[in-house]
């Protein structure tokens, strides 16, 4: 991968490939999950939640000694387990919890003692190959122990195995690691099995299913694999996508009924977007909850906000953590929005900025209004009521307080309360001086023709 980064701590529509793997089997309602470690084992364990009085336990496999090396590591974990096991790959985030109960089927039918999890490929060049012998053994291969013809086998091992819980600790114990690379392969355990007439081999009927993530193309081919799955389930529930392919979703995102969404929207986190909504394009909302029928116009950007039904924003209107906006809200052209809350029907329709306030029902803000809450050191809040009306180009240096039904004319700086039903405005005397401009323009002339000679 050419990272920092555990392997298994990169993401996939915004989940971790290990926390992909640990949810598809949790949904299994397994007795024990058990985690083997190794590769930055500490930040895996930090992800994972060792302990935490959870269902799950990591287990390190401090010297790397190959498949079998690493799941031998859970004997510990597994002391006293009478069932089935079920041995997953952390970087194999496509596998569904589906295609598992599949395979554990598959196992139970047969009353085998291993099965495969098989995967047949165009191309299975560094892949276990599945070898079904003619009396109808069943062994696994890997590529660098394969001879030429076992090589031109298309039907691969995924990496995914279902096993008895006390044969795979007993047949472990007594592998050995005469292989190309000196390692214990848990493959070998197929053929142990099959030498009792007791080893099965399912194959998966959606191969991408197994894509093991090794590089970062394989990441990106996973990314886009997840994000055609997620995007054909939210249509199969009555979502309508303009341009599928320029659409990027979260595991964790939630879309309404016949909501629709615009190109290049990235809708991310612990997103909730309601019913009847439109999104027109290139949007970015993230851990964010928007009500039914809100219409997000283009550029809009929101995170960790609240948007209550059948409001309207946008263009490129910005709403940052703890923005809340009421029912019915308009909020337009460039304006920005943090840690404030606005009132049912309220409106910021241009070029405003509006943080650590608290506006009321019905309120008007005018374009170029600015709520001044930061004197460098701390932020202060600004208050208006409701039936507000905020005139274009007005500063409000908080803490301040607008009372119900004040007007605040244009051009005005407010610095302090104003009481209900009041008009707050600055006086600024206007001066005019005629014949100016043709006076300004002749002196204007005289200069350029004087630079240029």
């Amino acid at each position: 991968m050419r990272s920092d980064l555990p392997k298994v701590l990169h993401e996939v529509a915004g989940r971790t490939m290990i926390d992909h793997v640990l949810a598809s089997a949790r949904a299994l309602k397994p007795e024990r999950l058990v985690v083997v470690v190794g590769n930055g084992a500490e930040a895996v364990r930090a992800r994972v939640g060792d302990g935490d009085g959870g269902d799950l336990r990591c287990v390190l496999q401090a010297e790397q000694l190959g498949t079998g090396h690493a799941v031998l590591q859970a004997r510990s974990a597994l002391r006293g387990f009478d069932g089935d096991v079920l041995v997953l790959c952390g970087d194999v985030p496509l596998l569904t919890t589906s295609t598992l109960r599949s395979l554990l089927k598959q196992h139970g039918r047969k009353a085998a003692l291993a099965t495969v999890l098989g995967m047949a490929v165009d191309d299975p060049s560094g892949y276990g190959r599945i070898i079904r012998e003619m009396d109808g053994r069943l062994s696994v291969v890997e590529h660098r122990d394969a001879t030429a013809a076992q090589r031109e086998v298309f039907e691969v091992n995924s990496g995914t195995w279902c096993f008895d819980a006390r044969f795979m600790l007993k047949a472990l114990a007594g592998l050995g690691r005469d292989n190309a690379v000196g390692e214990y392969y848990l493959t070998d355990l197929l053929a142990v099995a099959s030498a009792r007439d007791s080893a099965a081999a399912w194959v998966m009927d959606d191969d991408s299913e197994g894509l093991g993530v090794n590089s970062r193309h394989d990441l990106a081919q996973a990314e886009m694999l997840m994000q055609e799955r997620l995007i054909a389930g939210w249509m199969d529930k009555g979502v309508s996508f303009l341009d599928p392919a320029t659409v990027t979703l979260s595991c964790d995102a939630r879309l309404g009924r016949d909501t629709v969404v615009g190109p290049g929207a990235r809708i991310w986190g612990n997103t909730r977007i309601g019913r009847n909504c439109v999104l027109d394009g290139n949007c970015f909302i993230n851990d964010s909850q928007v009500g039914d029928r809100v219409h997000l116009r283009w550029g809009v950007v929101a995170t960790e906000a609240r948007v209550g039904k059948g409001s309207l924003l946008g263009p490129y209107a910005h709403l940052r953590p703890e923005a809340h906006l009421d029912e019915e809200v308009q909020v337009g052209n460039f304006v920005e929005i943090k840690k404030s809350r606005l009132g049912r029907g309220s409106k910021a329709n241009h070029l405003s900025y509006i943080g650590d306030a608290q506006l009321g029902r019905d309120v008007n803000v005018g374009a170029g209004t600015i709520t001044c809450n930061y004197d460098g050191y701390q932020k202060y809040p600004t208050i208006i009521g409701d039936r507000v009306q905020i005139g274009s180009d007005t500063q409000l240096v908080a803490p301040v307080r607008l009372g119900n039904d004040s007007y605040v004319a244009a051009g005005s700086t407010v610095s302090s309360d104003v009481e209900d039903g009041a008009l707050v405005f600055n006086d600024k005397p206007q001066r005019v001086r005629k014949g100016w401009v043709a006076g300004f323009r002749r002196r204007m002339k005289r200069l350029k023709k004087g630079s240029v000679s």
